[in-house]
């Protein structure tokens, strides 16, 4: 069985640039052991359900620790399917275009 769940998460009130504080969601989300894939408006984990849902909360706590705001979206897609889906749904779309 397969989550896979696009996470954005930063504090809100603080300087114009967020990228330290995403970086250190980023690095929790690495040392999950998850498999993961960094893109420009959030990060897409993969794993099972409790996993998944385990390392979005150390992300939060992680940003509670120095803001009284934390802005989120989590989208998750759940499936009853082997791991591997970030790669194998990137791969199909891709095909699809090529066969245009």
């Amino acid at each position: 069985m397969s989550a896979v769940a696009q996470l954005s998460i930063f504090p809100i009130g603080k300087e114009e640039s967020l990228s330290p504080y995403v970086a250190r969601a980023v690095r929790i989300i690495a040392e999950s052991g998850l498999d993961y894939k960094l893109g420009p408006m959030g990060t897409v984990i993969e794993g099972e359900w409790p996993q998944v849902l385990q390392t979005v909360s150390q992300c939060m706590e992680d940003m509670q620790k120095d803001s009284d705001r934390v802005y989120m979206v989590l989208t998750v897609d759940w499936r009853n399917s082997p791991s591997g889906r970030i790669k194998r749904k990137t791969e199909s779309v891709m095909d699809k275009i090529q066969a245009l």
